[in-house]
Formats: structure tokens, C-alpha cells, sequence
């Protein structure tokens, strides 16, 4: 939506560039710093519009390059984050599983002491 109103606000300038131009025909007076030239008013008026279009038009597309940089910089530094927080969750996984696993046999021995119990072996030694 904001592309189409600024599209339509381009052409309402261009339209009311294009009559002020048509209005005014005279000739004029432009001085080059090392030449004097006698132009149609209507030529200077169009040619100074264009030379702004480009100058906006340039501005705009360096800005949006460096803003797609930008934006490629931040995507790459998430997914660095990202991986960094998974490989770290995976670890911290990892430590929690190692510490259940320490405790894991001695429960075990425990169990095998009270099942060799019920078999009749009071010691619990094989």
C-alpha cells in the first residue's frame, strides 16, 4: 500500500513538473562557470528534475543495499547464536544425562542386592 501512494505522489509531481515546464518557455540565461548559454526555460526545468530523480533514485538503491547487508550481517549472527545456545543446551544435556548415569548404578547394585535377597542369598554376593 505504501509503495502505491508513493508511486502516486511521483506522478502528481511529474504531472505538475510537466505543466510548470509547458507554462514556462521562455528562453534563459544559464551560466556554466566557464560558458554562458541562452536555453529554453522548459529544458532546464526538466533536465534539473531528472538530474534529482537520479540523484533520489541513487540514494535509494545505496540504501537499500546497505540495509540488505545489514540484514544478511544479523541473519548470520542469529543463526551463529542460535547454534551456539543449541550446542550448549546439548551439553548442558548431556551433563544432566552424565549425572543421572552416576546415580544409575547404585541403585542398580541396590536392586540386584534385594533381588538376590529374594533368591534366598542373604549376602547379596554371587
Amino acid at each position: 500500500m505504501k509503495m502505491q501512494w508513493a508511486l502516486i505522489a511521483g506522478l502528481v509531481f511529474a504531472l505538475l513538473t510537466g505543466i510548470f515546464a509547458v507554462i514556462n518557455v521562455d528562453s534563459v540565461q544559464v551560466n556554466l562557470l566557464f560558458n554562458t548559454v541562452q536555453i529554453p526555460l522548459i529544458l532546464l526545468i526538466l533536465g534539473c528534475t531528472l538530474i534529482g530523480g537520479i540523484i533520489v533514485g541513487s540514494y535509494g538503491i545505496y540504501r537499500q543495499y546497505r540495509l540488505q547487508r545489514e540484514n544478511k550481517q544479523l541473519k548470520l549472527r542469529v543463526s551463529e547464536l542460535e547454534t551456539s545456545a543449541t550446542s550448549k543446551s546439548t551439553l548442558d544435556s548431556f551433563k544432566t544425562m552424565d549425572s543421572l548415569d552416576s546415580n544409575e548404578p547404585d541403585s542398580l547394585l541396590e536392586n540386584d542386592s534385594i533381588q538376590n535377597q529374594r533368591k534366598g542369598n542373604p549376602t547379596g554376593t554371587l
